[in-house]
């Protein structure tokens, strides 16, 4: 089966995080779902509805595997059920409304209390019931817990149990400014933490049913929680400290209870499950305490209900889950089975048939300008004196990056159609036949060199990924992208172009940086850029208009942090975690530069995600999406930033076109620390394309789009074709080149494979005469 693993990703760590599932979580699971044979796709949906929703439309899976949280709000867990509802596609776990049911504790309680489930007594608090007497004639001692949180969010061992009128108004407060939308202000009940899972059809290994009459069988034992008794606090309170910053001081047990007991705790959750509707797993969390009653011994209360359990290798299910001989696998087996059995998709899920694929592959063109110089073939401008020689081919991408790129189209399911932007690509572009365009070509000559793909593309009308030509036009040029930032608003140094050097300068406050107006991967931009008074800055200004045939910009050096921010998407785009650079042993004036981008120099470190505030995280988030959204761009871009010591956020520049070097790429690294692989990354940016490219088709579905005529027409017979390329090449066409879906011959005729055509030969034939490449680089 094709599954989405939807998630929300812990990168930072931070208390916002804390239901989030970390890394470590995520790939656990993905490859508990590809050892049982799946294609597994991750969808971190942090950001935009919108890119889950593209994301989910370009894959069309047969099933979710669903662990999001959700960010914000009283109904966060349900939104992406809801949307999975709208959309029509199958999901494990529960729908939307009983999760909304299960995060609210009080309401929870209220509705099980009808179920004869005992429950200790609470009462919900919040800013309107404070002022009606919420808190007279509370029975002390009393525990305070935020009322719409899970993972123990908001309660700590220190003063969340109160014992008198006063501790609790001060907690109250405090946590009202926190969590307003409500606190459970509820009798505390001494005793021991037990977790009861439920993962619905889990059988014993050998296929038994385990014992309890009337229980289900997806009902497992008892898993009670054993706090190191050195951890200092007066109360039993397994708080958010020990979930998250000490999980070693807790042990994870079969509980140690007697046999009625543990069928009773079963039972009650056997009862719970049914009450709230709960699918496929949930928890159920209790506490057990000694009872008075000679005839019970022990009382079981109710506290809360999980109904999206974390699945953290080494979480209580699992413990509970080994008793009966299960593993890890087996659960996410069990939990996908459930599902699957709810959804009508058992005889999809036990074929053993190839799968026939939902999704249309589509003909892409690629579209990229490609390093040939000695620093392609050794390793990059980082060896000594190339970085002169090979300036002008800084920005162009290496072999190794093009074939990355188009390997990960290809996983796709989609056919790479390698179109070097040339002057010979309108030819080409043409008379290929491609249904799309992925576009990471930065053009030849002029400072519009970056939109002539784009323009190219819109002429055609084939749909491409990324920025516009005017957004690509605009961004190039420095000087014009700072008028639009500062009529946005945006924070930018104060700047002058010059085309001469010998203009009359603005009264700067020195010093200064010169660049180049028109350039990207900080070429012309060393330690040296940075100059203290006017002689110089014209002195660097000349220098630079000279060599580059191109006006020069100067602007205020700007001290401060460095940051560099990728987003992905359009109208409200996402915005990954802030990267910062970090010099080492700065100069008085440090420069993130040509150099140190093209190099592993030791001067920079990076740090992803950067320390900083959440204060300043929110002012460089709102930075980054009013750059993106003044410039007009979509799809991907990054937006490097300087923070001054008043804490305000300067835009040094944004690149709608930014490097995708795996593992080297400012992006590409950020990207990896938001949880995306190369291949997801590629898959982002590519999906705002496709949505394009199905709104095209819807809007004329009875024409072929006018940039996709048969191949072979006309303008084919230019150039000889080429030898074929080998098998399995990345952009070979072979037989792909006969009619895909999405490209429709003329009325009457038969559709014809594409020719071999200069400047769309395949990959492995354009890359065949360079040497490997030991250190590949591009413009991060």
């Amino acid at each position: 089966m094709r599954i989405a693993l939807t998630h929300n990703l812990k990168i930072t760590g931070s208390a916002e995080e804390a239901e989030f599932d970390s890394p470590e979580t995520i790939a656990a699971i993905a490859g508990a779902l590809e050892r049982a044979g799946h294609e597994v796709e991750r969808i971190e949906v942090s950001g935009p509805a919108s890119r889950v929703l593209a994301r989910l439309e370009a894959l069309q899976p047969d099933l979710i595997f669903n662990t999001a949280e959700g960010h914000k709000g009283k109904t966060r867990e349900a939104f992406y059920p809801s949307l999975f509802d709208e959309l029509g596609i199958p999901y494990t776990g529960s729908d939307a409304y009983a999760l909304n049911v299960a995060l609210d504790k009080s309401l929870t309680k209220r509705l099980l209390a009808s179920y004869g489930v005992a429950t200790p007594r609470a009462r919900l608090v919040n800013r309107t019931t404070l002022e009606g007497g919420a808190l007279d004639d509370v029975s002390f001692p009393v525990i305070v817990k935020p009322n719409f949180e899970g993972s123990s969010k908001g309660i700590y061992r220190e003063w969340s149990v109160c014992e008198d009128a006063h501790h609790l108004a001060e907690v109250v407060e405090r946590q009202l400014a926190r969590f307003e939308a409500g606190l459970l202000v509820e009798h505390y009940v001494a005793g021991i933490d037990v977790a009861c899972a439920f993962v619905d059809g889990l059988k014993e290994a050998g296929g038994a049913r385990p014992s309890g009459a009337g229980i289900p069988e997806g009902v497992l034992t008892p898993v009670e929680f054993v706090i190191d008794p050195q951890v200092p606090g007066s109360y039993n309170v397994y708080d958010f400290n020990l979930k998250h910053a000490k999980p070693e001081r807790v042990t994870r047990r079969p509980a140690q209870l007697p046999p009625q007991t543990i069928e009773r705790i079963r039972s009650l959750t056997a009862r719970i499950v049914r009450a709230l509707d709960l699918k496929d797993h949930a928890r159920c969390e209790f506490r057990v305490t000694p009872s008075s009653s000679r005839n019970q011994g022990h009382d079981v209360h109710f506290l809360e209900v999980d109904g999206l359990p974390t699945l953290q290798p080494g979480a209580s299910v699992f413990v509970a889950a080994a008793q009966r001989g299960v593993d890890f696998d087996g659960v996410i087996r069990a939990i996908v089975r459930s599902a699957c059995q709810r959804r009508g998709l058992l005889p999809l899920l036990e074929s053993n048939a190839p799968r026939r694929a939902k999704r249309t592959s589509l003909r892409v063109g690629f579209t990229y300008n490609m390093k040939r110089g000695e620093a392609a073939a050794e390793g990059g401008p980082g060896k000594a004196g190339a970085g002169a020689v090979y300036d002008s081919e800084a920005e162009f991408d290496s072999p190794r990056t093009i074939q990355a790129i188009a390997s990960a189209i290809e996983s796709y399911g989609h056919t790479v159609v390698p179109l070097e932007a040339i002057p010979d690509l309108p030819r080409a572009l043409t008379a290929a036949g491609v249904d799309v365009v992925f576009n990471i070509a930065e053009g030849l000559r002029g400072r519009g060199r970056e939109a002539q793909v784009p323009a190219l593309c819109e002429l055609l009308g084939i749909p491409y990924s990324g920025s516009d030509a005017t957004t690509l036009s605009l961004a190039l040029d420095k000087g014009l992208t700072k008028q639009i930032l500062r009529a946005a608003g945006i924070d930018t140094a104060e700047w002058q172009v010059v085309t001469t050097g010998r203009e009359k300068l603005k009264p700067f406050r020195y010093p200064v940086i010169v660049k180049p107006n028109a350039e990207g991967t900080s070429k012309g931009i060393t330690s040296a850029s940075v100059v203290k008074d006017e002689a110089a800055a014209r002195a660097a200004a000349r220098q630079l208009v000279d060599r580059y045939h191109q006006p020069a910009l100067i602007e205020e050096y700007i001290a401060g942090r460095e940051f560099t921010v990728g987003l992905l998407g359009e109208r409200r785009p996402k915005v990954l975690p802030p990267m910062e650079v970090v010099f080492v042993d700065p100069p008085t004036y440090p420069v993130y530069g040509y150099e140190e981008k093209q190099t592993d120099t030791p001067r920079v470190r990076f740090v992803c995600p950067a320390q900083v505030t959440p204060s300043e995280l929110r002012r460089i988030e709102k930075v980054v999406r009013d750059t993106f959204t003044a410039l007009g761009c979509r799809d991907v871009a990054r937006v490097d930033l300087r923070m001054a010591k008043d804490g305000r956020v300067y835009v040094i520049e944004i690149n709608p076109l930014p490097g995708l070097t795996p593992d080297f790429s400012d992006l590409c690294v950020i990207a990896k620390v938001a949880g995306m692989d190369y291949r997801s990354l590629i898959g982002e940016i590519m999906a705002g394309c496709l949505k394009r490219h199905r709104e095209a088709r819807a809007a004329s579905p009875q024409s072929a789009l006018p940039a996709a005529p048969a191949a072979g027409a006309a303008a084919g017979a230019a150039a000889p074709p080429a030898a074929p390329p080998p098998t399995g090449s990345a952009g070979a066409t072979g037989a792909a080149g006969a009619a895909e879906p999405g490209s429709q011959p003329a009325p009457g005729s038969q559709p014809t494979p594409a020719p071999a055509l200069a400047g769309s030969v395949s990959l492995a034939a354009e890359l065949a005469p360079l040497p490997s490449a030991s250190r590949e680089v591009a413009g991060p």
